[in-house]
This record gives structure tokens, sequence and C-alpha cells, in this order.
């Protein structure tokens, strides 16, 4: 006798399944955004430094380079936790005893949400370029031929 697969459990796989790639996706967009305003802040300075021939001071700890760091490490964390909470679930559904959980979903929530709330002082927060002194064009003297 061949057993067929009960649909209603296939289809909670798949949902499960469905779910863990969301996360995947989410995590490699942190992972994406972390490391494009890790460096695209050091693009900045740089070429802040090259236009005022100064260097550029920086908060030390409040700057977009820590900001790309805690993104990307936030989404190596999202993605252990999708792998983890897949496999939780995967049981649960084949032991027939499945009840969602909210907490996670309010973690992730709110862990975005102080990213976002962190990233918007760096936006508005503008480092004064210094102008260059306006003192006349130096000329070359020029030497005679005797």
């Amino acid at each position: 006798m061949s057993k067929l697969p009960n649909l209603d459990r296939i289809r909670e796989h798949q949902a499960n399944e469905r779910t863990f790639l969301a996360w995947l996706r989410t995590s490699i967009a942190l992972i994406g955004f972390g490391f494009a305003i890790s460096r695209f802040g050091i693009f900045l300075r740089q070429i802040n430094a090259a236009f005022t021939q100064q260097e550029t001071t920086i908060n030390p700890l409040f700057n977009s380079e820590n900001l790309g760091i805690f993104l990307v490490v936030f989404g190596i964390l999202t993605i252990a936790l999708a792998a983890w909470r897949y496999n939780q679930i995967f049981w649960q559904i084949e032991q027939g005893d499945y009840r969602p959980k909210r907490l996670p979903v309010l973690i992730m929530t709110g862990v975005v949400i102080i990213f976002g709330l962190l990233s918007i002082p760096l936006l508005l927060i503008r480092n004064q370029i210094p102008q260059r002194p306006s003192s006349a064009p130096k000329q070359n003297q020029s030497f005679r031929i005797r």
C-alpha cells in the first residue's frame, strides 16, 4: 500500500519554506545595505578631503561605517535566526503541534526601526565644508634671459 502525502501538511511545509526564503532575502538586503552604507561613508570622506585638502573629522562612535557594520552583523544574525526558526517550525508541522509566535517578528521590527532611527541623524548632519581662502592666484616670476 502506498500512502499518499497529506496535502495540508505539504502546503504547510511549502509556506514554511517561502517564509524562510523571505527572511533570507531580508538578510541579504540588510547585508547589502550595510556594506553600501559603510563604503559610501568612506567614499564621501575621501571626496571631501580631495576637495578641501583637509582631513574630515568623524564621530568615532556614530558614523556610517559603524552603522554599516551593525547592519551586516544584523543581517548575519537574521539568517541564523531564520534557519533556526525554519527548523523549529518544520518539526512542529511534522508533530502536528504548530503554534505561531509573535516575539521574533516583534524583535525584528524593533531592531529595524532602531536602525532606521539611527540613520536619520546621519542623513541630516552635514559636515560644514570649509571654504578655501580667496587669495589672489600667485603668479610665477618669469626668469629673464640676459
